[in-house]
């Protein structure tokens, strides 16, 4: 069993970015491990002006005050449950990422031989020029659908069903994918202040609520009980990810955890920990603004950076930006 240490944030951290540094410049390879952090790190937010720019509307009637807790408000109907899911959907996974530091993390890595590990849906990595066949997406993708009761083991894509949902409702879609609110001057706008939410509809048409081939209404392909699919796409990913990890069970590499908490600490955390004692030239880097820890077995081999992933990144690729001590 291993025991952790938790890294206060100090000076020392300094020290340990100019280290991570030469830890990454001299291996050849790398398994990232990605977290929730790591998208809050790039900008995206469930609550605050993102939520009241899309969800003013659902706010006002229902009185929940964020994107997460709005998706699991039990609907009256299925063209209002997929009225909110639609621009969740659409928000959290077909919009551009918000900040820049999946695409300078892909700067750090893209000339190792590389690997990620992911429980994050929302498809950055993919958006940021990742290649997809290093991906794996452990936890499922805003992006697919699945049949309602789990079978059959397909997935679905659903970004046209979707466009026509959040069109359906009366916003329009520019050129970059960003919606357009009808607006109090009678026009289309982003500004939140701006919008008349009159003008907006919280259902879809019921033509529009999609069913799987089981009859049943099609379910996020989100891991959430034992009727999440895995389907052929997911097996291939799984296999690509423990053939690499395999291949590399011994030699020099770096594991590097961003973002994660202790939600589900078994798939990146506690895997890389694991990993890292069995190979005595492997190295664990773990990136965290909230609490860093390192088993005392592996610490001699660890280094631990407690601050924001995206100034830490920034650092990394030589884009300074802020201290990222507290």
């Amino acid at each position: 069993m291993f025991r952790s240490n938790k890294v206060k944030k100090s000076n020392d951290a300094l020290n340990g970015l100019e280290r991570v540094k030469a830890l990454i410049e001299g291996v050849d390879s790398v398994v990232i491990g990605a977290g929730a952090g790591l998208s809050t790190a790039a900008g995206y937010r469930y609550s605050g002006e993102p939520f009241a720019r899309y969800f003013t509307d659902f706010a006002g009637l229902y009185d929940f005050q964020d994107m997460y807790s709005g998706g699991f408000y039990p609907y009256d109907t299925l063209e209002e449950y997929w009225g909110y899911w639609s621009r969740y959907i659409w928000v959290n996974r077909y919009l551009d990422c918000p900040g820049d530091v999946y695409r300078n993390l892909l700067k750090l890595v893209e000339k190792k031989n590389y690997f990620v590990l992911t429980t994050n849906v929302d498809h950055c990595f993919h958006k940021a020029g990742f290649d997809k066949k290093r991906l794996f997406y452990t936890q499922g993708d805003y992006g697919l659908w699945q049949a309602g009761s789990g079978q059959p083991k397909k997935t679905y894509d659903n970004y046209h069903q979707v466009k026509q949902m959040i069109l359906s409702q009366g916003w329009r879609i520019d050129a970059d994918n960003d919606l357009l609110a009808p607006s109090l001057d009678g026009g289309y706008t982003k500004h939140t202040s701006a919008i008349d939410w009159s003008q907006l509809k919280l259902a879809i048409p019921s033509e529009l609520v999609p069913y799987g081939e089981d009859g049943l209404p099609f379910a996020m392909n989100l891991r959430a009980d034992d009727r999440f699919v895995e389907d052929a796409g997911w097996h291939d990913a799984a296999k690509r990810y423990n053939q690499f990890i395999e291949k590399h069970a011994a030699g020099p590499i770096i594991y590097l955890e961003i973002g994660v908490g202790f939600n589900t600490p078994i798939i990146i955390k506690y895997n890389f920990w694991k990993k890292v004692h069995a190979n005595p030239q492997a190295y664990y880097i773990c990136l965290n603004k909230a609490e860093v820890h390192i088993p005392k077995e592996i610490r001699d081999r660890s280094i631990g950076i407690a601050g924001d992933a995206d100034v830490v990144i920034n650092e990394l690729v030589g884009i300074p930006k802020r201290r990222f001590l507290v």
